[in-house]
């Protein structure tokens, strides 16, 4: 069973063991520095679907699918499955896992929600709850650009400021095992907002999140920045990233030189357009269950913080003149026990 240390974070006593894991990506992501590592890459974006949404559900089944197969299990071997996106209700999750005949529970945290339908899936196996949870994520830029802002073919220009949301999925198998990667932790993050209200800049608006679940870890389990080979952002971007710097170092904790950031890693800002860096649920998500957990499991990575961020904005609050509600949600990753 799970036990409580400091204000808001869990110890995972029995560690569980991510025992499956796989990411899916497109032509973009393909581009980047990562492009070996995702499992799947289709250079059609539309995943041989007609429209962006289904394509979306679609890398939801390819990348379970791939998940349960590296893992050597079924999908009745799954006893739960969390998952989520961008979509208005999460339909791209509820439609590309409605025939998986496994037990649904549908997550959004924004760009948060790899880590919270992880930590979840975790919570779930630890107290016995499940033997085996799925954690799965995804989004796609032409559904998240047509919701959230305008139909591709209006051509608006984007700001310095914006980022690109990352067309991909990602998916954690987790189970009893003793092979790494084990989760350790999981802080659950508050609500934060500062008045940021500019929908071009996620990155401001999700910082505060960031810095205050790290703080909040940082505090509650008596460790240092310098305890961890790596504390990986969601998705901050260029932007955010500075800002939590900022942030923390006000609270007098410097994480700078081991920190790195999900959207700076999976897209090269110097020779591809992404301005401020990658973005969206599929961002975070395709970069742990590819790159971050292959490095653990083999040892490269010890000891891993990482803390998903969302905006919790919609397209409705954004008109009504609204500030945007970030969110960080954290957990721990490592190689031994």
């Amino acid at each position: 069973m799970p036990t409580r240390t400091g204000r808001y974070t869990l110890i995972l006593n029995s560690c569980p063991s991510v025992v499956g894991f796989a990411a899916v990506a497109s032509k973009k992501e393909a581009e980047g520095p990562l492009a070996r590592c995702f499992d799947i890459v289709n250079e059609d974006c539309t995943f041989g679907e007609s429209t962006w949404e289904k394509a979306e559900s679609r890398m939801q089944q390819v990348v379970v699918g791939k998940a349960l197969e590296k893992a050597q299990l079924s999908s009745t071997d799954l006893d739960y499955v969390f998952a989520g996106d961008l979509l208005n209700q999460c339909t791209g999750s509820a439609y590309g896992l409605r025939d998986l005949g496994v037990p649904f529970l549908g997550v959004y945290g924004a760009c948060s929600t790899m880590a919270e339908s992880l930590m979840l899936a975790s919570l779930f196996v630890e107290t016995g709850c499940a033997s085996r949870a799925a954690a799965v994520t995804s989004s796609h830029f032409c559904s998240a650009e047509k919701q959230y802002r305008y139909p591709l073919e209006y051509g608006g220009l984007r700001p310095p400021s914006s980022q690109w949301t990352v067309t991909g999925a990602g998916a954690a198998i987790v189970g009893q095992s003793d092979a790494a990667p084990y989760i350790r932790a999981v802080t659950a993050g508050r609500i934060e907002d500062l008045g940021i209200k500019d929908a071009n800049n996620m990155g401001a608006a999700m910082a505060p999140a960031a810095a205050s679940t790290i703080k909040q870890f940082l505090e509650d389990t008596q460790t240092q920045p310098s305890d961890y080979d790596l504390i990986l952002t969601g998705d901050l971007g260029q932007i955010g990233s500075d800002i939590l710097y900022d942030l923390l170092r006000r609270e007098n904790i410097e994480i700078a030189k081991n920190h790195s950031d999900c959207g700076l890693l999976i897209f090269d800002r110097e020779k591809q357009d992404v301005h401020a860096g990658g973005s969206g649920c599929g961002c975070s998500a395709s970069v742990l269950c590819s790159y971050i957990l292959s490095r653990i499991r083999d040892g490269e990575l010890k000891n891993v913080l990482f803390i998903a961020t969302g905006a919790l904005l919609s397209p409705t609050s954004v008109q009504q003149g609204q500030s945007i509600p970030g969110i960080a949600h954290l957990v721990h990753i490592s190689n031994t026990k």
